[in-house]
């Protein structure tokens, strides 16, 4: 064998070698060390932020849900549930018409301008749908009290999160669904409401799913 084929051979030998030491760090330890860290500190975010009831997992607190009655005949889109704490509206989902063997959801949002006709009327509309449904024999919505996110979606139309200004405007109607008092309903709201991170990043929040799991066993 000449100089030239054993310096190939060389060069063939560390190029595996390296590749071999390469592929064992960042293909197995690397990996196995980062799940072994996220399982032993951050398990919960591990595994999806998974919200529990009973022992069984109803869904994840990143990704929000809605609450509603089931279709009725000639229905296109099913009416709110309104014993539950409702979330945001989420124009922006679509339906998925690739993989039909499946029901699923696309989240987007429905990138239409401030001065969207057709924006304008989904909120207006919105409002007014707010202000009846939240509204209760003795208490009536006002209109100045409808914060933002009650007649606009997210980003995503998937946002977990509602404002406290929300859930508050929903008390008075979930309380008397399920036959609880004002008080009881309020203190759920404010046990259920996060603070800024660090006390200065985002807003103040309140996840609709951890609280509608709270308030059903409120309910039994």
């Amino acid at each position: 064998m000449n100089s030239s084929a054993r310096n190939t051979a060389r060069l063939l030998g560390a190029g595996a070698r390296a590749l071999l030491v390469l592929t064992v760090l960042c293909g197995v330890l690397y990996p196995l060390a980062v799940t072994g860290v996220a399982q032993g500190l951050f398990s919960h975010q591990a595994n999806g932020s998974e919200v529990k009831e009973a022992g069984k997992v109803v869904g994840s607190s990143l990704i929000g849900q809605r609450y509603d009655l089931p279709l009725k005949k000639g229905q296109e889109t099913p009416e709110p549930d309104l014993k539950w704490f409702q979330p945001r509206p989420s124009n922006g989902l679509g339906s998925n018409s690739v993989n039909t063997q499946y029901k699923l959801i696309l989240s987007g949002a429905t990138n239409r301008a401030g001065d969207n006709e057709e924006l304008i009327k989904w909120v207006k509309d919105a409002k007014a749908a707010v202000i009846k449904d939240n509204s209760t024999p003795g208490y009536r919505v006002p209109a100045a009290a409808v914060p933002p996110d009650a007649v606009t979606s997210s980003g995503s139309g998937l946002d977990p999160d509602i404002s406290p200004a929300y859930a508050r405007l929903q008390v008075h109607r979930v309380a008397e669904r399920n036959q609880l008092s004002v008080q009881r309903v309020e203190k759920l709201v404010e046990e259920h409401t996060q603070q800024r991170v660090l006390g200065f990043v985002g807003e103040p929040r309140v996840n609709v799913l951890a609280l509608n799991v709270a308030l059903r066993e409120l309910i039994g």
